[in-house]
């Protein structure tokens, strides 16, 4: 089994958005709605690119202003943390079933790190985060370098999503794919099952969507 983080395992999302707003606001301009959303799932380089052409501002340094963002989110992740419905009760049935496990995600090791603390590392036998990869989401790299880890071959995996760029990159790693969205809309694709929720999800019940037949 496969788990995205952010807006999947956790509803995190609004903790990304503190960070991003408080850095509009440090650089003396708002940040779009609509520019947030596109930012969603994304790399942290595309999200940079994103971030400052939406307050007007593109001359910035990406690094810069990534490592400010980073090290907010990092502190945000020690204290508030929220997961979403059913996805604690999920990884802890999975775990308990033996299942090799990975945690799939765009956000760097640093933040990763404290996140784990929550998650529980002894919850996954493989991590792999978006500064580990020569190309992060939607290339299918991510996954397919879990699934390696793990020892599996990823058309055996199901893997747990929330974003339209997550969603992609499983499935060219040839995944099947759970979809739960949150702040970002997903569109009905081959391979990929939709749920509203993961509350009263079971190994048994998503199994069972993923693979048909």
């Amino acid at each position: 089994m496969l788990f995205d983080m952010d807006g999947t395992l956790f509803d995190s999302e609004p903790l990304w958005d503190i960070a991003i707003e408080e850095l509009a606001h440090e650089y003396g301009a708002p940040i779009a709605a609509e520019v947030r959303l596109a930012m969603v799932g994304r790399s942290v380089d595309e999200s940079m690119v994103l971030f400052h052409d939406g307050i007007g501002q593109p001359w910035r340094d990406a690094a810069v202003s990534a490592r400010w963002i980073y090290d907010r989110v990092a502190g945000l992740f020690a204290t508030d943390l929220v997961w979403r419905p059913g996805a604690r009760e999920l990884l802890h049935e999975v775990r308990a079933a033996g299942l090799p496990t990975a945690l799939v995600t765009s956000t760097n090791r640093q933040c990763v790190d404290v996140a784990l603390d929550t998650l529980g590392r002894h919850n996954f036998d493989a991590v792999v985060c978006g500064d580990e990869v020569a190309f992060t989401k939607p290339h299918p790299d991510p996954y397919q370098r879990a699934a390696k880890l793990l020892g599996v071959d990823p058309a055996h995996c199901i893997a747990i999503e929330d974003s339209p760029t997550g969603v992609a990159s499983a499935l060219a790693a040839g995944a099947r794919v759970i979809g739960i969205p949150n702040a970002v809309k997903l569109s009905p694709m081959t391979g990929l099952t939709l749920l509203t929720t993961l509350t009263g999800a079971t190994l048994a019940t998503l199994t069972l969507a993923a693979f048909p037949h």
